[in-house]
């Protein structure tokens, strides 16, 4: 799976999804990805025939629901599941964002009660019947007509027109008496804003966008942009001066008049936690503040705070002891004894002092990426069994190794079954995974001796599951 940099030249593979989404999210259009390139450096990448957004934000990285041309869900689910997939062999966290409300059920039924759900409302957006920003029909538009009667009197030689290119330069002049007031409120986020606003101006036309002005007494007061996707309209750009009472219902208007043609909708986004922006969008009687989830599953090992204790007939397997430190650097750093291992540490470190091994296993504990426990027979560390690769759906993956004078006494296949027992009964696991490679016969049939079964092999390994039922 390849993510690609958002670039306009690409548009032939990711338009067609935006052009046909019906989810009524503002974030699947072509003009919010290139506004928010620089701050959420978006990526893209074509999954399950959907179309599959990455974004960073707040240092994190999180992967938009897949959309679907036709909202196929099985082909949305096939892409979730490639994700999952992704992540898990990444070593990646997996954060969703903008799960559509309709989607959410599925969202949290595929991942039971180990799932965080939020729902932040400042990102939600205001979506509108775009008949009535065409007409400002009823008693719930008397204010906005008042409004458009008042500017037009006021102004009556007020013109709305389609922006050109040749227009961009006193578009740029408005602007910046606009930005004037807008900088003036030390908003991060509204400054961002603007910035991208100047960004987009250029590309408006290769961006598919329809944008408008609207002039009194020869000057541009008002300057609207939108995108068609879907059966809505939405409003990425809308400025007016505020010395011009009654600009901005007018210029909404006239934009949803001009250029709204057949879109039942009218998406003017969200109020991103301005709450005079929010009073704004809520006079104007949206049909739906559209919810936009950030779902986080939770993996077994997420919920563990520590390592855990596991007891068999002969063993404990338990946290290696700061007094083993030598003893597990041996055990550790010994390549030829772990060429089957599937990690060597040469790759990371060049001569490590023996304390580093064993900061590195903790280490992994804290970072959630895998459970290291020391298998101890009596007081002596006879190996190390480890359950790392954690997936999104249950399940993980195990693996044992041991100082040369334990092996043959069945001490591994111990440790295997104990630790998996454990992990089903006390982590919710439903499958433990493992490999060998091909060559390691001896490992093979430990594997077999610990309740695994064969399920498949490849020029490289063979592999091994087990779920709770067998």
């Amino acid at each position: 799976m390849e993510f690609r940099e958002f670039d306009r030249t690409d548009q032939h593979c990711f338009a067609p999804y935006f052009e046909a989404q019906k989810l009524h999210i503002a974030d699947f259009s072509r003009a919010f990805l290139f506004m928010w390139q620089k701050a959420l450096k978006p990526k893209y990448a074509i999954v399950e025939n959907c179309l599959v957004l990455k974004e960073m934000y707040a240092g994190k990285c999180y992967f938009h629901y897949p959309l679907s041309r036709t909202g196929d869900r099985e082909e949305e689910t096939r892409a979730i599941a490639a994700l999952e997939d992704l992540c898990r062999d990444r070593g990646e966290r997996l954060h969703f964002t903008n799960v559509p409300k309709s989607r959410i059920t599925d969202m949290v039924c595929r991942y039971g009660t180990d799932v965080l759900v939020s729902n932040r409302r400042k990102w939600r957006d205001y979506l509108y019947r775009a008949e009535d920003f065409k007409e400002y029909a009823g008693s719930g538009y008397a204010g906005q007509r008042n409004h458009v009667r008042k500017f037009k009197k006021l102004y009556p030689d007020w013109r709305f027109s389609e922006a050109s290119p040749s227009d961009m330069g006193a578009v740029e002049e408005f602007l910046h008496r606009y930005e004037a007031v807008q900088r003036s409120k030390e908003n991060r986020i509204a400054e961002e804003e603007m910035d991208e606003v100047y960004a987009l101006l250029p590309h408006l036309e290769g961006l598919g966008l329809k944008a408008g002005i609207l002039t009194a007494g020869g000057e541009i007061i008002g300057f609207s942009a939108g995108e068609l996707c879907g059966d809505m309209m939405v409003i990425h750009i809308e400025k007016a001066l505020r010395g011009y009472e009654g600009a901005y219902p007018t210029l909404a208007q006239e934009f949803a008049r001009a250029f709204a043609g057949d879109a039942k909708y009218v998406n003017r986004m969200d109020d991103a936690g301005d709450l005079g922006l929010r009073k704004s969008k809520l006079q104007y009687r949206p049909a739906e503040i559209v919810d936009k989830y950030n779902v986080t599953p939770r993996r077994p090992i997420d919920l563990l705070s520590s390592l855990p204790v596991v007891k068999s007939e002969r063993l404990v397997l338990r946290a290696v002891e700061d007094g083993d430190v030598l003893r597990y650097a041996a055990l550790a750093g010994d390549v030829v004894r772990n060429r089957y291992w599937g990690y060597d540490w040469r790759a990371d470190h060049t001569s490590p002092a023996p304390e580093v091994f064993l900061k590195d296993a903790r280490e992994d504990f804290a970072g959630r990426r895998e459970v290291p426990l020391g298998i101890y027979l009596g007081q002596e560390l006879a190996g190390e069994a480890v359950v790392h690769r954690f997936g999104y759906r249950g399940e993980a993956e195990i693996g044992v190794r041991l100082f040369e004078e334990y092996e043959g006494r069945g001490i591994a296949a111990e440790a295997v079954r104990a630790y998996t027992d454990h992990a089903f009964s006390n982590w919710d696991l439903g499958r433990m995974e493992a490999k060998c490679f091909r060559e390691n016969e001896r490992s093979r049939r430990m594997l077999l001796s610990a309740g695994m079964r064969e399920c498949g092999a490849d020029g490289t390994y063979f592999y091994f599951f087990r779920t709770p039922e067998m």
